[in-house]
C-alpha cells in the first residue's frame, strides 16, 4: 500500500487519515503468468493498478488476429475502460504476461473516493487526461508513422518494456511482422 500512497501522492497530497480512508476501496491480487484478468464477454467490474509484472489488452477480431492495445507496467491503470465506464460486458482481453500484483478497484470505489475525498477526484481526473492523451499519440504514431519510426520511438518510451516483453509482442502492438521487428532490432 506504501507504493499506492507514493503514486497518487505524485499527483496530490494526503493526509495519513485520507490515505487510511483510500486503502478501503482497493484490495491486492497477486497475478501468474498467462493469467487473465478480464476475458471477452465478461462484465467488466474492476480496473487495475499494476504493483508489479506487465501485462496486456487486447482485442481479438472474427478472424482471430489479436490487436494490442496497451501494455501496463507498474504505476500503470488497465481495464477494458468502455465496458468498465459503461458497465457492458468485455469485448478486450486483459493478460498477464510477466507476474506481478495489483491493486483491483471498481468504478463505485473510484467514484466513492472522489465523493469523500475530493483531491481524488483530481487525481483520477489526471490519470484520465493523461491516457487519453498517451492513447491519442500512440494512434497518430500508428496511423503516420513507417514501421522503424514506430519503433524508435517504442524504443525511447519504453526502453525497460524492450528487455522484458517476447519480441513477437512487440511486433504485434506495433502493426508489424515479427521478420520486420527483426530488421529493426538488428539496426
Amino acid at each position: 500500500m506504501d507504493r499506492l500512497r507514493k503514486h497518487i501522492e505524485e499527483i496530490v497530497s494526503i493526509s495519513d487519515q485520507e490515505f487510511e480512508h483510500i486503502k478501503t476501496f482497493f484490495t491486492l491480487k497477486r497475478v501468474r503468468k498467462n493469467q487473465f484478468l478480464i476475458h471477452e464477454g465478461d462484465e467488466v467490474k474492476h480496473e487495475f493498478l499494476v504493483l508489479s509484472g506487465i501485462f496486456k489488452v487486447f482485442y481479438v477480431d472474427e478472424l482471430g488476429k489479436e490487436y494490442i492495445l496497451q501494455f501496463a507496467k507498474q504505476n500503470w491503470w488497465m481495464s477494458d475502460y468502455p465496458a468498465f465506464f459503461k458497465a457492458q460486458k468485455a469485448d478486450m482481453f486483459v493478460e498477464c504476461i510477466e507476474a506481478g500484483e495489483v491493486l483491483v478497484s471498481t468504478l463505485e470505489s473510484r467514484e466513492k473516493m472522489s465523493s469523500d475525498i475530493h483531491k481524488m477526484d483530481q487525481f483520477f481526473r489526471v490519470k484520465l487526461t493523461n491516457g487519453y492523451v498517451a492513447l491519442q499519440q500512440r494512434i497518430r504514431s500508428l496511423l503516420t508513422n513507417n514501421p522503424q519510426q514506430r519503433y524508435e520511438e517504442f524504443a525511447v518510451l519504453y526502453p525497460d518494456l524492450m528487455q522484458r516483453i517476447p519480441k513477437k509482442l512487440i511486433s504485434e502492438y506495433l502493426g508489424v511482422s515479427r521478420e520486420t521487428l527483426s530488421r529493426l532490432y538488428s539496426k
